[in-house]
Protein backbone atom coordinates (compact mmCIF):
# COMPACT_ATOMS: atom_id res chain seq x y z
CA UNK A 1 0.00 0.00 0.00
CA UNK A 2 1.09 3.42 -0.91
CA UNK A 3 1.14 6.13 1.45
CA UNK A 4 2.50 9.59 2.12
CA UNK A 5 4.13 10.55 5.60
CA UNK A 6 5.70 13.84 6.48
CA UNK A 7 9.04 13.88 8.00
CA UNK A 8 11.40 16.61 9.02
CA UNK A 9 14.63 17.30 7.06
CA UNK A 10 16.99 16.36 9.41
CA UNK A 11 15.38 12.88 10.21
CA UNK A 12 15.46 12.15 6.81
CA UNK A 13 19.32 12.96 6.07
CA UNK A 14 19.88 10.85 8.75
CA UNK A 15 17.74 7.65 7.88
CA UNK A 16 19.07 8.17 4.48
CA UNK A 17 22.04 8.01 5.52
CA UNK A 18 21.37 4.15 7.89
CA UNK A 19 19.79 3.37 4.65
CA UNK A 20 23.13 3.90 2.95
CA UNK A 21 25.37 2.24 5.72
CA UNK A 22 23.38 -0.76 5.59
CA UNK A 23 22.62 -1.14 2.08
CA UNK A 24 18.43 -1.07 2.39
CA UNK A 25 15.88 1.36 1.10
CA UNK A 26 13.98 4.01 3.15
CA UNK A 27 10.94 2.07 2.95
CA UNK A 28 12.81 -0.99 4.95
CA UNK A 29 13.80 0.97 7.76
CA UNK A 30 10.77 2.85 7.80
CA UNK A 31 9.02 -0.89 8.16
CA UNK A 32 11.37 -1.75 10.46
CA UNK A 33 10.67 1.27 12.72
CA UNK A 34 7.32 0.58 12.60
CA UNK A 35 7.21 -3.33 13.35
CA UNK A 36 9.20 -2.13 15.72
CA UNK A 37 6.78 0.43 17.76
CA UNK A 38 4.17 -2.44 17.30
CA UNK A 39 5.79 -5.06 18.93
CA UNK A 40 6.70 -2.92 21.72
CA UNK A 41 3.40 -1.58 22.45
CA UNK A 42 1.84 -5.20 22.18
CA UNK A 43 -0.16 -5.68 25.97
CA UNK A 44 2.47 -8.19 27.63
CA UNK A 45 0.44 -10.94 28.84
CA UNK A 46 -0.75 -10.84 32.43
CA UNK A 47 1.13 -12.89 35.11
CA UNK A 48 -0.42 -15.92 36.39
CA UNK A 49 0.38 -16.99 39.38
CA UNK A 50 0.53 -21.38 39.58
CA UNK A 51 -1.12 -22.98 42.01
CA UNK A 52 1.53 -24.25 44.47
CA UNK A 53 -0.87 -25.55 47.18
CA UNK A 54 -0.12 -29.21 48.42
CA UNK A 55 -2.83 -31.87 50.07
CA UNK A 56 -3.16 -31.36 53.61
CA UNK A 57 -5.60 -30.70 56.30
CA UNK A 58 -4.89 -26.84 56.68
CA UNK A 59 -3.50 -25.39 59.87
CA UNK A 60 -3.08 -27.47 62.67
CA UNK A 61 -5.54 -27.15 66.15
CA UNK A 62 -3.31 -25.49 67.77
CA UNK A 63 -2.45 -22.35 65.16
CA UNK A 64 -6.11 -21.98 63.71
CA UNK A 65 -6.75 -18.66 66.11
CA UNK A 66 -3.09 -17.65 65.41
CA UNK A 67 -2.54 -14.12 64.22
CA UNK A 68 -0.38 -13.84 60.89
CA UNK A 69 2.56 -12.40 62.73
CA UNK A 70 2.88 -15.87 64.88
CA UNK A 71 2.57 -17.81 62.05
CA UNK A 72 5.49 -16.09 60.33
CA UNK A 73 7.49 -16.25 63.48
CA UNK A 74 7.19 -19.75 63.48
CA UNK A 75 7.56 -20.24 60.06
CA UNK A 76 11.24 -18.71 60.36
CA UNK A 77 11.72 -20.01 63.66
CA UNK A 78 15.32 -21.87 63.90
CA UNK A 79 16.16 -20.03 59.89
CA UNK A 80 17.79 -16.69 61.66
CA UNK A 81 15.10 -14.77 60.03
Amino acid sequence: MKTTIEISDSLLREVRKVAAREGVTLRTLVERGLRRVVTDTKPKPRFKLRRASFGGEGLRAELRGASWNELRDLSYEGRGG
